[in-house]
């Protein structure tokens, strides 16, 4: 019987009780099999927030493997099949919290290197891993301050496969080679507190805003492109009054939230809110957060190596897509590197018995191997 490496090794990522933002030893774990091999491990802690930086070489080019080893709660435990952090095999079946994000895909990445450079150990070029343990939290104190300690001492990473769940339905059916940026408002708009009775005497900022939203609802931000539907805006959050149904509020806060394509920028979307709040004569405040700029690898050698050992180990070549929310690669395509995502299935994330699929993550490290096998050979 064939000794499951990736699968062994995902049971000891999930044993280890890491909700975000503890590591609880998982990145040690994996440094214990990556400094063996030849890689010189850096732990870069930031806050609240353990992150670390092993590289494997000093030449360019620069291939990274990027991560996170934190996990979202379990919920209540009682629901679960099997205990959340005692990973449980059932047929096929691996359980437990952040078995498929992406505990596996950590194990695959490990024990795919470790087979790489066995057989390679004079490979081009050199191999790095970026994992935090803020990637399921704010993401303020993990990948982002990585980068920019690298950005700092000019050290580029050229490629790069961010192992979140990309996969539908079987492993490497899809890779998601870019992401929507994220923008969210906070708008306050301003009214005069009266009451019901008395609306002459008051502001009601719900009335006055109400056709201002409407026409932010309707409006037509782009039309997206090849890789990317058109940009989405989207109201989630309104709050108004004092809890008292005879009183006119003095305030109406509304969130909402962009994901945009490349089409459009961050600064095009503030300006067009605005200019729409101001047309309606609107006493507002507005609050910007950039959550994550939008990213795409259309081309290039990490796409086609991807495509080229997906195809050679499923049979079948992936799609490419940009759907879902954000993740790290955010952080890392903007330094010019190219970044795709390429994971297993990603149907019981951050659900009650979470698992992923034995096969799918032995699977998943000879795809990575192969993407090594033809980049640096």
């Amino acid at each position: 019987m064939v000794k499951k490496e990736v699968t062994e090794l995902t049971k000891a990522l999930i044993e280890r009780r890491s909700i975000t933002p503890e590591d609880a030893g998982c990145q040690l774990l994996m440094a214990e099999r990556l400094e063996p091999i030849g890689f010189h491990i850096e732990s870069m802690y930031f806050v609240d927030t353990l992150n670390m930086w092993a590289r494997k070489g000093k030449d360019g080019p620069v291939f990274c493997f990027a991560g996170h080893t934190d996990v979202v709660p379990t919920g209540p435990e009682a629901q679960w099949r099997f205990p959340p952090f005692q990973p449980t095999l059932d047929g096929d079946m691996l359980y437990g919290r952040g078995a498929a994000d992406m505990k596996g895909s950590l194990a695959a990445m490990v024990v795919a290197t470790e087979r790489f450079i066995k057989k390679h150990p004079d490979h081009k070029g050199s191999i790095a891993f970026l994992i935090t343990s803020d990637e399921e939290g704010p993401f303020v104190n993990g990948t982002t301050r990585v980068i920019d300690t690298l950005e700092a001492r000019n050290e580029k990473i050229d490629w790069c496969i961010v192992g979140e769940p990309s996969s539908t339905d079987n492993v490497g059916d899809v890779i998601k080679n870019g992401r929507r940026g994220s923008l969210t408002g906070d708008l306050i708009v301003k009214g005069v507190q009266g009451h019901v009775a008395y609306p002459h005497l008051a502001e009601n900022p719900c009335h006055s805003a109400a056709p201002a939203l409407t026409e932010l609802t309707q409006e037509t931000w782009d039309e997206g492109n090849e890789f990317f539907p058109a940009t989405s805006f989207q109201i989630a959050n309104i709050q108004a009054g004092t809890g008292a149904s005879n009183v006119i509020p003095g305030e109406l806060h509304v969130q909402f939230n962009f994901r945009y394509s490349t089409e459009v920028t961050a600064d095009e979307l503030q300006t067009k809110v605005e200019n729409i709040l101001q047309q309606h004569q609107l006493n507002f405040t507005i609050q910007w957060k950039l959550n994550g700029l939008p990213f795409l690898t259309d081309h290039g050698a990490l796409l086609e190596a991807a495509v080229e050992s997906v195809d050679h180990v499923t049979g079948q070549k992936p799609q490419l897509l940009t759907s879902g929310g954000t993740s790290d690669g955010r952080f890392i395509a903007p330094t010019g590197a190219e970044v795709i995502e390429l994971g297993p299935c990603n149907a019981t994330i951050h659900k009650v018995d979470e698992c992923v699929s034995s096969s799918d993550i032995e699977q998943l490290a000879l795809m990575y191997e192969g993407i090594l096998e033809r980049l640096l050979t």
